[in-house]
């Protein structure tokens, strides 16, 4: 695609489960951009309803099917399809990647995977929370190795998110780098006066008078909200009148799990809301807290943190993973699962206000040095165009030629071109595989060469 005379590179944004608005508009402003996504993730999500209403055109296809289907579907999907982009950016290092990365193999065309999480990090959390057996822990956590050593060997780059997430994707990726993942906006997430920070709790009736902590992030089995609530019991019960509240999905998950843990009068400071856009009124509730609070078993880059300290709230947070890494000096990091030592921080960051912010106004100037959006799209552009130039002319290929029932079945949409890829695997077809030689130089080739490109 071509715009005021400069080439777009094509790209194929692969999704294996659920991502973020912010990131799908900033991809769609530095590349000529289409999307594969699981169906059912898409939809409740409602990313297919904020892409609707984002003003981007944004051609989707969405593959059906759980599990099992999804991979067999979405590899045969890249097969078919992959050859039309000079690069694909694949979501996370695992069961997705796998298919990308291996496809990227087959059919020449490079592919950079972008880690937002440590998998095996996320998936021990489960097996910590009584999710799951033992059986099917090391059984998922095998796994779980076995195709981040595919995607790492076979992907052309490994971003993380993060210097952490980097060094995650290192250990199986020869050519890691820091990704910015859709950075912090920080003309949007900004600080405001104390004047402001009152009229913002009145527009989304919060209390004015009391101290005000947000705990920001999604209800999932690597987050540790039962430590941020007993910290937070603790801390009233030394005098401080302290709230706490959590917007997301799970929302109803967080108000019910301190009736779990026995506290009593939580209904007294506790709040807890749906989910708002992320581009819209979100950097407002950021702007009206207090203090933000990230507590984890298991974290990546924590931008929940970052958006904070953008708006110089001052932030406490687990000391592990990527927050340990990203946050030190800029905010009160305490040990995993110590409810004292975080009623502590919260304590201290109320008691000394003036020193808490000047903490976080140091966070602003490193969220701005490191992590804004421009730099961060900017950045993946440069890593996009670099993995393009990498694709190696074609003098041989091996081709994969689906029955003609394997279709895609196009669904209209005012400002999204979607459409569903089931394959047509139930009439026991198999995949038709053949070499062709000297093919011309539209047509995409994997040779020897090819199989290790080159990454300077």
């Amino acid at each position: 695609m071509s715009t005021n005379g400069v080439t777009r590179l094509k790209v194929l944004y692969f999704c294996e489960g659920f991502t973020d608005i912010r990131f799908v508009v900033g991809l769609s402003e530095i590349c000529d951009l289409e999307m594969a996504a699981p169906a059912w993730e898409f939809r409740s999500s409602g990313l297919a309803d904020r892409i609707d209403h984002s003003g981007i055109t944004l051609k989707v296809d969405e593959i059906h099917g759980k599990r099992p289907a999804f991979q067999l579907r979405s590899f045969l999907y890249l097969l078919r399809n992959m050859r039309k982009y000079d690069v694909v950016l694949s979501q996370e290092m695992v069961r997705g990647s796998m298919n990308a990365t291996v496809a990227g193999k087959l059919t020449g065309v490079p592919v950079v995977t972008y880690l937002g999480v440590a998998p095996v990090e996320y998936w021990r959390c489960r097996r910590e929370r009584g999710q799951i057996g033992w059986i099917k822990s090391k059984a998922g956590e095998a796994f779980i190795r076995f195709a981040m050593s595919v995607s790492g060997r076979l992907g052309t780059a490994a971003l993380g998110m993060g210097p952490y997430l980097r060094d995650v994707a290192g250990k199986t990726s020869s050519n890691p780098g820091v990704g910015g993942y859709y950075g912090v906006d920080v003309n949007l997430f900004r600080p405001v006066t104390a004047e402001q920070r009152r009229i913002l709790r009145r527009r989304h009736d919060l209390p004015e008078d009391r101290f005000l902590i947000f705990f920001s992030s999604r209800i999932s089995h690597e987050k540790d909200p039962e430590t941020v609530l007993r910290a937070t019991a603790l801390v009233r019960k030394q005098g401080l009148d302290a709230v706490i509240m959590n917007l997301g999905g799970g929302f109803k998950s967080f108000l019910a799990r301190a009736k779990e843990l026995g506290i009593t009068d939580a209904e007294e400071w506790m709040i807890g809301r749906p989910p708002v856009h992320p581009m819209q009124d979100l950097c407002e509730y950021f702007q009206s807290a207090d203090l933000v609070i990230q507590s984890s078993l298991a974290e990546g880059a924590a931008f929940s943190t970052l958006e904070a300290l953008a708006c110089e709230t001052p932030v406490i947070a687990t000391d592990l993973g990527g927050m340990a890494v990203q946050l030190a000096g800029v905010a009160q990091l305490t040990p995993r699962q110590d409810p004292q030592a975080m009623a502590g921080a919260i304590l201290w960051a109320a008691r000394h206000r003036d020193e808490a912010v000047a903490q976080a106004k140091k966070g602003r100037e490193y969220v701005v040095a490191n992590w804004r959006r421009e730099k961060a799209f900017g950045d993946l552009k440069a890593v996009l165009e670099k993995a393009a130039s990498s694709r190696l002319p074609t003098n041989s290929c091996l081709t994969f030629a689906p029955p003609s029932a394997a279709a895609i079945t196009p669904a209209s949409s005012c400002s999204r071109a979607t459409s569903s890829w089931r394959g047509a695997t139930a009439g026991g077809f198999k995949p038709r595989w053949r070499w062709r030689a000297g093919l011309p130089a539209s047509t995409c080739s994997i040779t020897a060469a090819a199989m290790e490109p080159s990454w300077p």
